[in-house]
């Protein structure tokens, strides 16, 4: 039976992938420095020697590595994803990841025939809602994890359990969008790259700041997605978390600035048998990482120790709300009293 509540943490940089793992990560996810993961931000991911390095630093510690590869391939840029899924395997690092992460079933084929020992992870980017989507992707192409979407309810995540032997990954905490993962047209009309193929959600070359008269304002591709006081933070502009004027009032028209923390439901996905918790966050800092990682440790080692008493440290809480969008939570699509 595998380990349930494995926690898999963020690791956008070598530095942030270190402070996982001496927080108490049991595996880091991290990609490659090209639009073959879905975090293609500048400064952001690694090289090849990079990646050996944050590998041997991870496994010296018995941490898994696992390895984003999580877009779709074009045709003219196809041998990229190939070369990509070959590094993973160990070819021009010397040591190989744990598992890699794929959306594409194509590369899932790739991967299979030629690296059979490879592990494989079913990407959130694959929108895998029901055991039978899930199950088909083990039955053609072997995946032994599935990271389900944002969107289930704790009472779908069970059904899905409780009809595949698939190991089921879910978010617990960090960034939510109203999109199916990985699918923003609003990204895509505003900047004309899709998340998918492109590998970045607002991409880094379509934002502005600018300080005006009225305050900082945030632009996308020339869109002004906010405007700030000088007692506010300015946030990084995407489409779904602006504020526009809609019939003379000003507000946070399609989402509200907040993060997914599950902290509370843990006992409930341990008693389901899930077998990791993800941490969202590649693009955020190693002090985020540090102090995420550690406060969720400690919840899911209390959880274990025992399920039926725990309770959400209120400091654990405190600190994951001083890390999240609006300093705000919720517990997402997860809880759905009403149904």
């Amino acid at each position: 039976m595998p380990a349930l509540l494995e926690l898999i943490c963020p690791a956008g940089s070598l530095p942030a992938l270190k402070a996982a793992v001496d927080h108490g990560a049991d595996g880091v996810y991290l990609g490659l420095k090209d639009n073959t993961n879905a975090r293609n931000f500048s400064g952001l991911n690694f090289d090849v020697k990079s990646l050996a390095e944050g590998i041997r630093y991870a496994h010296a510690k018995g941490v898994k590595v696992l390895m984003a590869l999580n877009t779709y391939p074009q045709p003219a840029t196809l041998p990229r994803w190939h070369q990509a899924v070959d590094t993973a395997a160990g070819m021009g690092t010397g040591s190989s990841v744990d598992a890699i992460i794929l959306a594409d079933p194509g590369l899932m084929a790739y991967a299979r025939k030629h690296h059979p020992n490879l592990r494989l992870h079913l990407s959130v980017q694959a929108s895998a809602t029901s055991y039978e989507a899930v199950n088909f992707y083990r039955e053609r192409f072997g995946i032994q994890r599935a990271v389900l979407p944002r969107v289930l309810s704790l009472a779908q995540v069970e059904n899905v359990i409780n009809n595949t032997d698939v190991e089921i990954e879910l978010f617990g905490f960090g960034g939510l969008c109203v999109m199916v993962e990985g699918r923003c047209l609003l990204s895509s009309y505003a900047c004309g790259d899709s998340p998918n193929t492109f590998g970045a959600c607002s991409p880094g070359h379509a934002v502005r700041w600018q300080q005006t008269s009225q305050g900082m304002e945030t632009r996308l591709n020339g869109l002004l997605i906010d405007r700030y006081a000088d007692n506010e933070k300015a946030g990084y502009p995407t489409l779904c978390k602006g504020r526009f004027e809609v019939q003379g009032e000003t507000y946070y028209a399609l989402e509200e600035p907040t993060s997914l923390n599950s902290m509370e439901m843990l006992p409930e996905m341990a008693r389901l048998g899930v077998a990791a918790i993800k941490i969202e966050g590649r693009q955020r800092s190693p002090a985020y990482v540090a102090q995420v990682t550690q406060a969720w440790r400690a919840a899911i080692d209390s959880v274990k120790k025992d399920r039926a008493a725990y309770l959400p440290n209120p400091a654990w809480m405190a600190q994951l709300n001083k890390l999240s969008e609006g300093s705000m939570h919720t517990l997402g699509a997860y809880s759905r009293p009403w149904k």
